[in-house]
């Protein structure tokens, strides 16, 4: 016999086999010398097979304790995740053991950290570091993992005779190109890149967004991209999520924000960015610091300092409004409260 609301449960499960990866309300906080650090704060967002989504906001905004939530790699203690749900090909990841998430991690979500000089073994051969991945999670002889290695080293354009050399002996572009070697090596479906390209120059950061460009049409492999530069997403993104203390306060296609920006803190970010058809003696800023995320002000988190304030952004629940279809802000501005 078939339960009243078995049909509406089963629309929802196959709407979320649909999307590659889906969070919800999302809570995550740390306790740390008696302190609670409330550092994601209802975070929502989804990405479809191939898409990439860009995470973007100052430091300390809660981006990275995001990308680390979606792979369990949130340290318990002193983190925490409090509250929501990430739902990966429609199964929940806060449902699986830890040993299902080893098999999860590096097979089908892989994560390239913000600094490949600290994440790469020093005693270790770059080839052996990519063949150790190929190994663990798939099922083949050593002398096929090291030719899988070989041709990894080859798509990101490093020569494959390089295998037996050591992180030392290769300059920071060319150790990022090992980290997404590394990560693509199992074909993932989805690859989380904080922010790779924030310590390499202009010209082997325009050389690594173009081959992880080709590498996501060739794989179709979608991506989460973090970042505080918003060229960066301008290049490589399909939506945007803007996040400011925990929160995300603007979320839409990259037409969407970079055309329409309506959160006064979105519009303040490219308001930092320098105009060459401008002559301008400096550059415009966003007043004041981010706050602690000890002590975070009520109602609107920007509103200390936003230059539209009013007094119902400090007392008032601010909720998120969809202005049109998937450009979403959590303002009063937008909202009409």
């Amino acid at each position: 016999m078939i339960k009243k609301n078995e049909p509406l449960k089963n629309n929802i499960i196959s709407e979320r086999k649909q999307k590659l990866l889906e969070v919800r309300d999302l809570e995550v906080k740390y306790i740390v010398d008696n302190e609670v650090v409330r550092a994601v704060n209802g975070v929502s967002f989804d990405i479809c097979h191939g898409e990439t989504l860009g995470l973007v906001g100052e430091t300390g905004a809660g981006k990275t304790t995001t990308a680390l939530s979606i792979i369990r790699l949130i340290s318990d203690p002193p983190g925490k995740i409090v509250k929501g749900e990430i739902y990966y090909e429609g199964e929940n990841l806060l449902d699986k053991s830890e040993r299902q998430m080893r098999k999860i991690r590096g097979q089908d979500i892989t994560m390239i950290f913000q600094d490949p000089m600290t994440s790469l073994n020093p005693l270790i051969s770059i080839g052996d570091q990519i063949m150790e991945v190929v190994r663990l999670h798939e099922k083949t002889s050593k002398m096929n993992a090291i030719l899988k290695s070989k041709k990894m080293l080859e798509i990101v354009g490093i020569k494959g005779d390089r295998y037996d050399e050591y992180p030392h002996q290769f300059s920071g572009g060319m150790k990022q190109r090992v980290m997404i070697a590394m990560s693509l090596a199992c074909n993932p479906k989805l690859l989380i890149a904080d922010e790779s390209t924030t310590a390499l120059d202009v010209t082997v950061q325009a050389q690594i967004l173009n081959l992880m460009n080709d590498l996501k049409k060739e794989f179709n492999t979608a991506m989460i991209m973090i970042t505080h530069d918003l060229g960066v997403v301008a290049e490589v993104c399909d939506k945007v999520a803007i996040m400011y203390a925990g929160e995300i306060v603007e979320y839409g296609t990259l037409e969407d924000i970079f055309n329409n920006p309506l959160h006064p803190y979105t519009k303040g970010l490219f308001s930092c960015i320098p105009d060459l058809q401008k002559d301008l003696e400096r550059l415009e800023t966003i007043r004041g610091m981010g706050p602690s995320p000890t002590d975070l002000p009520n109602g609107c988190k920007f509103h200390p300092r936003c230059n539209y304030y009013s007094k119902e952004c400090d007392s008032t629940n601010i909720k998120v409004v969809e202005v049109t279809k998937g450009h979403k802000v959590k303002c009063i501005l937008c909202s009409g409260q």
